[in-house]
C-alpha cells in the first residue's frame, strides 16, 4: 500500500500552504491529503502518474489533486530541479473567488486537473519564454515570501497563488482554444460543466446545494443539471454522489475509521442514507466492500 501524505507533516492548519524549490531524486509511489501543483525548474525526468509513466522536462507544469498517486523516476547522473507548491483546496475560499470574480478565470485550478488522466499529462502545459519568467518570478516570490514571514505575507501569498492559477489559465485557455467546438456558446458550456466538476471533486466534503453552485459559477440552478447532463450524462449530484462514493471506497480499503466516520469524512451526515447509497454504486455494503478490500 502506498504511502498518504498528511497536510500536517508540510503545513499549518492555521496556513495551509508550503512551497519549497529542491533537486528532486526518485521518489516511491504516493497519495496525499493535499494539492500539489509542480513546476520542472531544470532538467528532466520520469512521472509515474496513477500508475501510467510520462516524460517530463523543464517547463513542465501539472497538478497532483488530493488521494492521486505519484512517483517520480530521475537516471542515476540526472538532476531535475522541480518546485513543489502545496495547499489544502480550502486555503483558496469559494468567498474570495466570488468577491474577486475570477471563478471562470481560473480553468487551470479547475478544469484541467479533472480532465481523463491521459488527456492531462498528453496536454500538460509546457511553458517557454516570457511564459516560464513570468510563472518562476510568482513562485519565486511565494518562497521569499513563506521564507521571511515578514507582516502581512499570508494576505500576499494567497493572492500570488491566485494570479499564478489566472496566470497558467491563459495558457491553458490558449491550448485548449485550438481545439474545435461548433460555437463559443458550446465552448462555453463545456468549460463551464468541467469547472462544477473540478469544485465537486475538491469540496466533496461540503455542504452542497444547488443553490450555493449557482452562485459560485453564474448559472441558473435550472441550466446546472442541463449543462452537466449535456457533458457527463448525469445530474449535478448524480456526479457528486459517484464521487464521494469512490472517496468512500478508498477510506475504507486503506484506513480502519467505522463506517460512520467515514460517511461523515464524505460528506454525509445520515449513515443509513449513505449505507445505502454505497450498495446502489458498490453493490455491497460498506462492511462487505471493506471484507473484500482486505480479503
Amino acid at each position: 500500500m502506498q504511502e498518504i501524505l498528511n497536510s500536517r507533516g508540510f503545513m499549518k492548519e492555521e496556513f495551509p500552504f508550503w512551497i519549497t524549490r529542491t533537486e528532486q531524486g526518485s521518489l516511491a509511489e504516493h497519495g496525499h491529503e493535499f494539492v500539489e501543483l509542480v513546476y520542472i525548474v531544470k532538467g528532466r525526468g520520469s512521472h509515474i502518474f496513477q500508475g501510467t509513466r510520462y516524460d517530463i522536462r523543464a517547463g513542465d507544469v501539472f497538478i497532483i489533486n488530493p488521494g492521486e498517486t505519484h512517483a517520480y523516476d530521475v537516471e542515476q547522473g540526472e538532476k531535475m530541479e522541480i518546485i513543489n507548491c502545496l495547499f489544502m483546496p480550502s486555503f483558496i475560499s469559494d468567498a474570495l473567488l466570488r468577491e474577486l470574480e475570477i471563478t471562470t478565470s481560473m480553468d487551470y485550478f479547475y478544469v484541467h486537473p479533472f480532465l481523463k488522466h491521459d488527456v492531462r499529462f498528453n496536454h500538460h502545459l509546457n511553458l517557454l519564454g516570457q511564459e516560464a519568467a513570468s510563472v518562476l518570478t510568482l513562485l519565486d516570490s511565494m518562497i521569499r515570501e513563506i521564507g521571511a514571514r515578514v507582516f502581512g505575507h499570508t494576505t500576499v501569498i494567497k493572492l500570488q497563488l491566485v494570479e499564478l492559477l489566472v496566470l497558467l489559465s491563459r495558457y491553458y485557455a490558449l491550448m485548449h482554444s485550438r481545439k474545435s467546438y461548433a460555437s463559443p456558446r458550446q465552448l462555453d458550456r463545456v468549460m463551464t460543466a468541467r469547472r462544477i466538476y473540478g469544485y465537486l471533486e475538491r469540496s466533496f466534503d461540503k455542504k452542497i446545494t444547488l443553490q450555493s453552485l449557482s452562485g459560485l459559477f453564474n448559472v441558473s440552478t435550472r441550466q446546472l443539471n442541463r449543462i452537466m447532463r449535456e457533458e457527463f450524462h448525469k445530474s449535478v449530484f448524480d456526479v457528486l454522489h459517484e464521487i464521494r462514493i469512490e472517496r468512500a471506497k478508498r477510506m475504507l480499503a486503506e484506513s480502519d475509521e467505522k463506517v460512520i466516520a467515514v460517511a461523515a469524512s464524505v460528506g454525509y451526515d445520515d449513515p443509513s442514507f449513505f449505507s445505502r447509497l454505497f450498495v446502489r454504486h458498490a453493490g455491497c455494503s460498506p462492511s462487505e466492500f471493506r471484507s473484500g478490500a482486505h480479503a
